[in-house]
């Protein structure tokens, strides 16, 4: 084999991982699975896909490698392969961030609207959960908070937030984290809570930032 084939051939292999990514619905079941191991129909409800899109969508992120699946009783639940995938995603992201004007601008008309102050850093959240100087809330559904979360975090779903406000004090700091630095809950979450007189922020990213940036996390409901 020549090296010009080799090279072919290789960038053949990385451009099955490049197909797989490019599609938008994959990329968003990418996101969920990032909270944790689901099967195709749960997939399928939170993405508002059919069950047969949805599965397909699988297939072709498992044949690139990116997602694994195993059987339970009847059906098969998928996960990430790795915390590489993760990786992965947020590079793509942080490379759209710099590249395409479009990205800053739908970010811009969408979610700086709804929260123009800076969110907090991992770091810093860390720090003072650990000092008791804040709240974090999880506005994630209870099987994604179930799968993993944040040291210490209360989870309220954002449907059922002012339902539980009785859980924060007007004098300390609320910071929400959902699904990752995009996630609208998280943005609409502390809408709400400064409607309501909270001092309230978002984290920076969400949880599988968290994750892969090594930090302390917690399983179980």
């Amino acid at each position: 084999m020549s090296s010009g084939n080799f090279k072919q051939e290789l960038f053949s292999q990385f451009a099955r991982v490049g197909k797989a990514l490019g599609n938008a619905n994959r990329l968003e079941l990418l996101e969920f699975l990032a909270q944790g191991e689901r099967g195709v129909e749960a997939l399928a409800q939170v993405s508002s896909l059919s069950v047969a899109n949805t599965s397909q969508h699988l297939q072709h992120l498992k044949q690139a490698g990116l997602v694994i699946g195993r059987k339970q009783g009847q059906q098969v639940l998928y996960r990430l392969a790795g915390d590489d995938v993760i990786a992965l995603l947020d590079s793509l992201r942080r490379v759209a961030e710099q590249r395409l004007a479009d990205v800053d601008r739908l970010v811009a008309q969408y979610l700086r609207e709804k929260d123009s102050l800076e969110p907090v850093p991992a770091t810093e959240l860390l720090e003072r959960a650990r000092n008791g100087t804040v709240t974090v809330l999880d506005v994630r559904p209870a099987e994604e908070f179930a799968a993993g979360h944040l040291p210490g975090a209360i989870n309220i779903p954002l449907a059922e937030l002012e339902a539980h406000l009785n859980h924060f004090q007007l004098n300390e700091q609320v910071v929400a984290y959902c699904r990752g630095p995009y996630c609208v809950l998280a943005y609409d979450a502390v809408s709400r809570l400064r409607e309501y007189g909270f001092k309230a922020r978002r984290l920076e990213d969400g949880y599988p930032e968290w994750q892969l940036a090594g930090l302390p996390v917690e399983r179980g409901s």
